[in-house]
Order: structure tokens, then C-alpha cells, then sequence
């Protein structure tokens, strides 16, 4: 069986870290999004405030299967 892939890019935030603004990015794109497979973080970027990380925000490509 073969699959064909169709990427979107979406961007994701958090004060808590990386891991969580995938996530948040993640979650909110299975609301619309079905047969999502994969992910590739494409940037870091983050917000300063006062000399500390106020919050973090990644860029990601996630493929999903395109249905039949």
C-alpha cells in the first residue's frame, strides 16, 4: 500500500516550552484535520520579556494522508 501526503504548516505557542506549543499546534489542528502522520519542526522563536522567555513559538509541517 502506497500513500500520497499533502503537508500543512501551522504555527504553535506556549509560555511552558517547546514541547508544549507542538503540542497546543497539534491539538488544535485534529479539531479539522484528519490523518495527520507526521511533523517537522521548521523554526524556534521566542518572545522576551524583562530578560526572560515570555513564551515560545514553533513553526511546524505536518503531513497528513489524503483519503480516498
Amino acid at each position: 500500500m502506497t500513500h500520497v501526503y499533502k503537508t500543512i504548516e501551522l504555527v504553535g505557542s506556549s509560555t511552558s516550552g517547546i514541547e508544549d506549543a507542538i503540542q497546543q499546534a497539534l491539538t488544535r489542528a485534529t479539531k479539522t484535520v484528519r490523518n495527520m502522520r507526521w511533523f517537522e519542526v521548521t523554526e524556534t522563536r521566542g518572545h522576551i520579556e524583562a530578560g526572560k522567555i515570555a513564551h515560545w513559538q514553533i513553526s511546524l509541517k505536518v503531513g497528513f494522508t489524503l483519503e480516498d
